[in-house]
């Protein structure tokens, strides 16, 4: 692993160097990471950083993917945020605690980057303290019902899939209440506000 990671590292190192520093500009007027570019992410397997080879990722260890997400850190970091969710807390969760089935759903999809995964924590009034949020689940039949806001998620209008926490457990104090749900971007329900001006809205 650590020959191939050799060249992934190098492999992204000369990306950097030949594609997304000399892109830079382009990304500060479009106010956006071009497509062109994540299409040749996903080709380089940066969305699957993280996600073990059975689900179509790299698998990389802690240090592998540090590693790169290093040489990533030598140019525009709205680049990053692109890959970033996905690779960290927007797959991990499934990754670590999901069930077979949801696996082999999403997994795969996440690591070819056919899908971007967002975080949806952050609420206006609770910042992102899980213990104080106030967004609810409530179970309807075999399914569950949410309501509520959130605010500051990266890559909310690109994301084909949402990791949510919400309050399950109205009766249960703090994050012991707390569960999170695999929402698909598709979901009824769902709408985005105004995004907020950010460098290259990748954060958006």
């Amino acid at each position: 692993m650590e020959a191939a990671n050799d060249e992934l590292r190098d492999a992204v190192r000369r990306f950097v160097r030949e594609r997304l520093v000399p892109n830079e500009d382009r990304l500060e007027a479009d106010d956006a990471v071009p497509t062109d570019i994540i299409a040749d992410m996903r080709a380089l397997g940066l969305f699957g950083l993280s996600i073990p080879e059975a689900y179509g990722g790299l698998g990389l260890t802690m240090t592998e993917e540090a590693e790169v997400i290093y040489e990533l850190g030598r140019t525009a970091l709205a680049y990053r945020s692109v890959i970033g969710t996905t690779v960290g807390i927007g797959s991990q969760g499934i990754v670590m605690d999901g069930t077979e089935a949801q696996k082999r759903d999403w997994l795969p999809r996440l690591a070819s980057g056919e899908l971007i995964a967002s975080f949806a924590l952050t609420e206006p009034d609770a910042g992102s303290d899980a213990a104080s949020i106030r967004t609810l689940a409530v179970r309807d039949g075999d399914v569950y019902r949410l309501r509520g806001t959130r605010r500051f998620i990266t890559n909310a209008p690109r994301a084909g899939v949402f990791t949510v926490m919400a309050r399950s457990e109205r009766d249960i104090a703090g994050a012991d209440g707390i569960s999170a749900f695999i929402v698909p971007a598709s979901t009824p329900g769902i709408s985005f506000g105004k995004p907020d001006k950010r460098l290259a809205n990748a954060a958006q």
